[in-house]
């Protein structure tokens, strides 16, 4: 028997060479030889080339003539993800192929920055859903607008009516800048600190569709507002400004980094940089290119900006952000103070020109073509002829007059868009789930609206005599999210819902969800952001939803401490029994 085998040897004089780390994939570090086979056609052929043979060779030789890379890779540059098949339940999310999960249509996702659109375009958006999609559409969370059942063959002439009124597709997928968030009500709120449309025009104009920053690690999402309401949840954006004034410099912004939720949720760092105006779009330049050059590109679950700024640190990365790809340093400036108005903008709100804005809730962000069609036609009526989408899948009608305002909130309450909603429908937001998206487990936006509308019922002031609901002190947040990825931002929500399938007690499986409790951001009026708290064992059926919402917010009102305790306070300091 030889020594090794029963002594492994040793030697004090020798010590063990440290294995070399792996790199990364950051260019500026590693170098630009692609590590993943992702990273390998983003550089031999990049996403945008793409809308070429969409255009020559696509539409014409329909869904069989697609590359499978363009498919499944080059695609998203241009808005367009395969969709859903229908009937294949969530336990087959998993386990399926995405050629095996995937139909022969597309999710087409409208890019609107700043959330900003004319009646114009609304009309257009409803007309492509109408002609196109089969009346879908979905107000997202990232104020674009979604459509479904988009077939290859349409999408030339899509582009044509989009463009032909300011509107396209270009980069609102892919590892490219994302929408561009923008507050709502920018430049006509009677409290706003600046208006960022200047800035948010700038960049969107210079650098989408911008060769330069067509190839970066993963997606990177960008918000911008200068409205005390801190209205476009900044905290989970990899690039943010928020309206301050610097005592000695004026209006401007204060740049937050590294946010984003999805299955590991950070919230954005505060550099304490003041951002004048003027330096906005060098400043996002910088802060993108950072990610470009030193974002880890090998493994994909660790290409957000997210962690690069937590493997950095907010002094180091301001440190590179100035002295490598600035052209001078930023000086330091105040935070902004703690809004005292919700950021969703829902009700009636005399303009700084004395006219109104009007925003209005559709339930869970679902609409159709025909409502958008009607719409554009009532604002018009009205005298209009702007609205904005927002981050909290509301819509924002501009330059109302005073009297035609209740006419106009009829008219809304008409479509299914409500400017005086109940609590729930005002705060319950849900991303697509199984019904179009391949990465889901169960359905969001049906089991959402049918939990509304009996939460509705539960909290009604006549079946409820001291109306429980307007005890709260403020609208208790619903997040719905089909999957883990949080498209539904579940975290940062009350009462946050993540998907999965649980037994259904007879060897089979039932849709449900775990629940994450507390969460928040500084639009929902808390006192500071932060994410919410996963209760061990807890996990509520898609049927009991009602149920669960209803129990854990009365025992909420029973025991708060006092009428000033948040949902978030007392989830996060109740013992585990009192959230079951």
């Amino acid at each position: 028997m030889t020594e090794t085998a029963t002594h492994p040897r040793t030697d004090s004089a020798r010590p063990a060479r440290p294995r070399a780390a792996k790199p990364n994939g950051q260019w500026k570090v590693d170098g630009t030889a692609p590590l993943n086979p992702n990273e390998a056609w983003k550089q031999e052929d990049g996403g945008l080339s793409v809308r070429e043979r969409i255009e020559s060779i696509y539409a014409a030789g329909g869904f069989d003539s697609i590359d499978p890379t363009d498919l499944h890779g080059r695609f998203r540059w241009w808005g367009l993800y395969t969709q859903r098949k229908p009937g294949i339940d969530g336990g087959k999310t998993a386990t399926l192929e995405p050629h095996e999960l995937e139909d022969r249509y597309f999710m087409m996702r409208v890019r609107i920055d700043g959330g900003a659109l004319t009646t114009e375009q609304l009309r257009v958006i409803g007309g492509i859903s109408r002609d196109f999609a089969r009346g879908t559409a979905d107000i997202t969370d990232r104020q674009n607008i979604q459509l479904h059942w988009v077939e290859i063959e349409s999408v030339p002439e899509i582009w044509r009516r989009l463009e032909a009124v300011g509107l396209h597709t270009t980069e609102a997928c892919g590892d490219v800048p994302r929408v561009i968030l923008g507050s709502p009500v920018a430049g006509i709120a009677a409290d706003e600190i600046l208006d960022p449309t200047p800035q948010i025009r700038e960049i969107a104009d210079r650098y989408i569709g911008d060769e330069s920053f067509a190839n970066l690690p993963r997606k990177y999402k960008t918000a911008i507002t200068g409205h005390p309401s801190q209205d476009v949840v900044h905290e989970i954006n990899d690039f943010a400004l928020v309206g301050v004034v610097h005592p000695e410099l004026g209006p401007g912004y204060d740049l937050w980094v590294g946010g984003g939720l999805s299955t590991s949720a950070h919230l954005a760092v505060r550099l304490g940089a003041f951002v004048e105006p003027s330096r906005a779009a060098e400043v996002w330049v910088g802060v993108t290119s950072i990610f470009r050059d030193y974002g880890y590109r090998r493994l994909r679950n660790r290409a957000r900006l997210k962690y690069l700024v937590a493997d950095w640190g907010a002094e180091k990365f301001r440190h590179v952000l100035e002295t490598e790809y600035l052209a001078s340093p930023l000086p330091d400036g105040p935070a902004a103070a703690k809004p005292a108005t919700p950021g969703d903008h829902v009700g009636v709100h005399r303009q700084k020109d004395g006219r109104f804005y009007i925003g209005a809730t559709p339930t869970v962000g679902r609409v159709s073509g025909q409502t958008l069609l009607a719409l554009a036609d009532l604002i018009e009526a009205h005298g209009s002829a702007r609205l904005r989408t927002t981050p909290h899948q509301k819509i924002v009608v501009l330059d109302v007059e005073e009297d035609r305002v209740d006419s106009l909130v009829a008219g809304l309450e008409e479509l299914g868009l409500y400017a005086n909603p109940s609590p729930w429908r005002r705060s319950t937001i849900a991303c697509t789930g199984i019904e179009f998206c391949k990465l889901a487990i169960v359905d969001t936006k049906d089991t959402a609206t049918a939990a509304i509308d009996e939460l509705e019922q539960r909290f009604a002031p006549e079946k409820d005599g001291d109306d429980a609901a307007n005890r709260l002190l403020r609208p208790l947040t619903l997040h719905v999210n089909g999957c883990p990825n949080s498209c539904a931002r579940i975290q940062t929500a009350d009462i946050g819902l993540k998907g999965q399938l649980l037994p259904d007690g007879d060897g089979g499986q039932t849709p449900g969800f775990q629940v994450h409790l507390g969460g928040g951001l500084a639009s929902d009026s808390r006192e500071e952001a932060g994410t919410g708290r996963t209760v061990r064992g807890l996990k509520v059926t898609a049927e009991d939803l009602p149920d669960y919402v209803e129990r854990v917010t009365r025992r909420y009102l029973a025991e708060r401490a006092g009428e000033e305790q948040t949902f978030a306070e007392w989830a996060h300091a109740a013992d585990e029994e009192a959230l079951q």
